[in-house]
């Protein structure tokens, strides 16, 4: 029999691994109707959706290994972080999704959320107050206006594949939606500055810098408290707190 992995597992969702198959047992079957849509109207390599029966959603690995880890140094090479770009790309010139998608709010409400969770993080002595307000600073670029794109929504660097300099799937597609395509580019790249410009020549196009650099202190912000308390750490070398600091 195969081995049972617990890839991850909070309050909100588990995901298991038994030998080429991932269950995903969710509560809220919102998030995996938007993950099995989204894996059908994506047009990159996407995991098989195998079967489903609620609240477990099952599905096929993917080939090859994760672009890399946060926290950890990529050993992917420069054409495979372009080959991420250029799927990127491709997935962001696709028709618009019926559906919004949970992250997307409007400017508004994304700073009144910003701007709560960084008081919440003076306050509770979570973060010292002057890495709080100089990325509150720099996040400020990010709220703005944006032209809806086809977006992952999650796109963190373990959630794309590849073999070589291939891209052979991209997982995870829970939070996909209408979205700011710069928000995408941003997640894959956090803790991995380095790569950014491997990424835009994938991309094909200029972006603007100072809003995927915002991106990345304005997701690092509201993310650091939920991980804090999800048993996840925040704190670790090149991961959330230190992509803070590096804005300092």
């Amino acid at each position: 029999m195969d081995e049972v992995k617990v890839v991850v597992a909070h309050s909100e969702r588990a995901t298991l691994r038994v030998g080429d198959v991932f269950l995903k047992v969710d509560a809220d079957q919102a998030r995996i109707d938007v993950e099995v849509d989204a894996m059908a109207l994506a047009p990159v390599p996407t995991p098989e959706v195998l079967w489903r029966k609620p609240p477990v959603l099952a599905i096929a690995a993917v080939p090859g290994t994760a672009l890399g880890r946060l926290g950890e140094p990529s050993t992917a090479s420069p054409a495979a972080w372009a080959a991420a770009g250029a799927a990127i790309r491709k997935l962001h010139d696709a028709p618009l999704p019926p559906w919004t998608g949970r992250r997307r709010r409007n400017p508004d409400e994304l700073a009144a959320e910003l701007d709560g969770e960084c008081e919440l993080l003076v306050t509770n002595v979570v973060l010292p107050a002057d890495l709080v307000t100089r990325n509150r600073q720099v996040a400020e670029a990010a709220l703005r206006s944006w032209t809806p794109a086809f977006t992952h929504g999650d796109l963190q660097i373990d959630h794309v594949f590849v073999d070589g300099d291939e891209v052979t799937g991209i997982i995870d597609w829970s939070e996909a939606g209408r979205g700011d395509a710069l928000f995408d580019l941003a997640t894959l790249t956090l803790g991995h500055e380095e790569c950014l410009g491997d990424v835009i020549a994938g991309y094909g196009t200029d972006v603007e810098l100072d809003v995927i650099r915002a991106w990345w202190s304005l997701r690092s912000l509201l993310g650091v408290r939920w991980l804090v308390e999800h048993g996840f750490d925040a704190f670790a070398p090149g991961c959330e707190v230190d992509v803070l600091r590096s804005r300092m």
